[in-house]
């Protein structure tokens, strides 16, 4: 065995089975590469279905994990090591890996049976097809069959342990150390004995074989060398749940979370169903309608109301948004958008929902929408989505999706009493006074600043007031026909709107030198985009970045932003969705550059498109 070699960074990839556990030890190596202290990315990847075919291509399940000792913000393009559970993952996986990257495969599940299940003609471990790649093949399953023996284990179970001994492997091979994974797997399994003890069985087994196999050096990758502050690894559903709780706790109100299971968002409502000693309530709702109803309820009733759902169930809570509209009360929708239409990848990334977000309501509904970039990011944008929803009294659409919400990265934990007040009075008092002088609570009187209407929590005494789908008159409240106070009220809706932009930060901007090019992003983009950007600029040649939290409406300083370019850029994971709504807001010739294979875009892409605009 050699010495240890340094690495500045290293991409590894877990491949097998939807049901080999690749998720779990991925997560695992991540949660360890983040309290050793490096920077990190990453990339989860997996079928539509509970259980796909075992040995099919597409049943294969993948998690890649980018660490480094320097400041990242993807999980890589491609992995430097693929750890291969069986012929499917090595084929799924093979053409993502450039010559010289390693394989470790699980050489006991190639045979005849396991390649033809993977449409395998040839063997490729003897074929000469990985002749580019270093590949080790290691007996994976045998291995910790054996290391299992002694407990009693029988060979079926036995063979589910496999994963923990790939993860072994793989700590010795990058000096992670696996004292913490075996504290995990102990509390995790504490009530399945044999399960438990064949896992750290598996574990220690891989660790030991890396160690006396010689087959390689081991590596390593240092810190990283990151803002002061406290850290912890966080995902972007888990971000989004905490900066909902965070919200609530500034605004001084109990957090209503409603929604029906949809994948990529289910795992906020299960985040938030632990929260409850932060006077927070949620509730699982028959099918989507009845989320954003009960939503709508906690609303009226005074309580921070949530619904979180991908884009089937934003679909179906159309009809419930516009009546949150109409009502003019504050109201949340977290959309983790994934592959469209209909059922489409459910889980896989997608960016498509921008145009449903800005108009798939009938009639004039204008809302604002707030988008986040990075995992990380879902905690600031879910509290900037509360903040607006609650000073102007509508509803927002939080747009995430599931790059974001199941990709990980270090987050630097706020500073709790940095955060914004966000807290607003209800109406206590009677706010009008009749013609003979007496009072009366009219619930559609305006703030002449937010043209927000007063909230008004139910109980108050004398402030009982009408609420429903039907036009109100302004002011009063009672239904009105006219034709005059309707126009006056959809004009009215849509000005509150258009007064947000005033109320926004500027435009994120990354402006280094001078340059005709300005790359403008929105959503998960932004790691893309800043990756291709740094890449231009190690070139030596400039372009700038923009980047939209706020999609509605704009801040109020893009439109001056975008004179300032030639060429403007718009990378979107869809058909050119925000390259729409810029031409026609801002007559801007914006170039679309778009995606939608259900992955996140590559750096190396970016940085070839950026250069092709360059050029052009």
């Amino acid at each position: 065995m050699g010495a240890t070699t340094t690495l500045d960074r290293v991409v590894i990839r877990f491949a097998g089975d939807s049901g080999d556990g690749m998720q779990l030890v991925g997560d695992r190596f991540t949660e360890l590469s983040a309290a050793f202290g490096n920077d990190l990315a990453t990339l989860p990847n997996y079928p539509a279905e509970i259980r796909a075919p075992a040995g099919t291509l597409n049943g294969v399940s993948s998690f890649q994990v980018h660490i480094s000792d320097h400041d990242i913000v993807t999980p890589g393009d491609g992995p430097n090591v693929l750890v291969a559970m069986n012929p499917a993952a090595l084929m799924a996986n093979v053409a993502d890996l450039n010559p010289g990257s390693t394989i470790i495969v699980n050489s006991d599940a190639f045979s005849e049976r396991d390649l033809e299940k993977a449409h395998c003609t040839t063997n490729p471990l003897e074929d000469g097809s990985l002749d580019a790649f270093t590949v080790y093949q290691v007996p994976m399953t045998s291995i910790t069959v054996e290391a299992t023996k002694p407990l009693g284990v029988k060979t079926r179970d036995a063979e589910r342990s496999k994963n923990f001994f790939a993860l072994g492997l793989i700590c010795w091979m990058y000096t992670r150390p696996v004292a913490p994974v075996l504290e995990w797997v102990e509390k995790r399994f504490a009530n399945k004995e044999l399960v438990r003890e064949a896992n750290l069985a598996a574990l220690k087994a891989g660790r030991n074989f890396g160690e006396t196999a010689e087959l390689f050096s081991p590596y390593e990758v240092k810190p990283a060398s990151l803002p002061s502050g406290t850290y912890r690894n966080v995902i972007g559903n888990t971000a989004t749940a905490l900066g909902l709780v965070a919200a609530a706790h500034k605004a001084g109100l109990p957090l209503l979370y409603a929604s029906y299971p949809i994948t990529p968002a289910s795992d906020i409502l299960h985040e938030l169903s632990k929260l409850k000693h932060f006077n927070v309530t949620t509730m699982q709702a028959e099918d989507e309608i009845a989320a954003a109803a009960i939503a709508i309820g906690g609303a009226f009733a005074g309580s921070l109301a949530i619904t979180g759902t991908s884009g089937p169930g934003l679909d179906l809570k159309s009809e419930a948004i516009g009546l949150a509209l109409s009502l003019e009360l504050p109201l949340v929708i977290v959309d983790v958008q994934r592959g469209g239409p209909s059922t489409g990848l459910p889980t896989k990334t997608e960016q498509a929902d921008l145009l449903l977000a800005m108009y798939g309501r009938h009639g004039e509904s204008p809302l604002p929408i707030v988008a986040a970039r990075s995992p990380s990011n879902c905690f600031d944008a879910a509290f900037e989505a509360c903040r607006i929803a609650l000073k102007y009294r509508t509803p927002v659409i939080l747009l995430t999706d599931g790059y974001l919400a199941n990709g990980a990265e270090p987050w630097l934990l706020p500073d709790p009493e940095a955060l914004a007040d966000i807290a607003v009075p209800f109406a206590t008092e009677l706010n009008h006074t009749r013609p003979d002088g007496s009072q009366e609570y009219w619930p559609y009187l305006r703030d002449p600043e937010t043209l927000a209407r007063p909230w008004a929590v139910p109980g108050t005494p004398g402030l009982q007031h009408r609420i429903g789908g039907i036009e109100k008159q302004d002011g009063s409240g009672n239904i009105s026909y006219q034709p005059a106070n309707h126009e006056k009220m959809v004009r009215l809706r849509q000005e509150k709107v258009d007064r947000i932009a005033n109320d926004t930060e500027r435009v994120w901007t990354d402006c280094e030198g001078s340059s005709t090019t300005l790359v403008l992003g929105w959503g998960s983009t932004w790691a893309a985009i800043t990756a291709g950007v740094r890449r231009i600029r190690i070139r030596g040649l400039e372009v700038h970045q923009a980047h939209l939290t706020h999609l509605n409406p704009f801040p109020a300083d893009l439109g001056e932003l975008l004179k300032q370019y030639e060429h403007v850029l718009i990378p979107e994971m869809n058909l050119g969705q925000l390259s729409k709504l810029i031409r026609a807001e801002y007559l801007v010739d914006a170039i679309s550059f778009t995606q939608v294979n259900g992955l996140p875009f590559k750096a190396a892409d970016m940085e070839q498109r950026i250069m092709e605009v360059l050029n052009s």
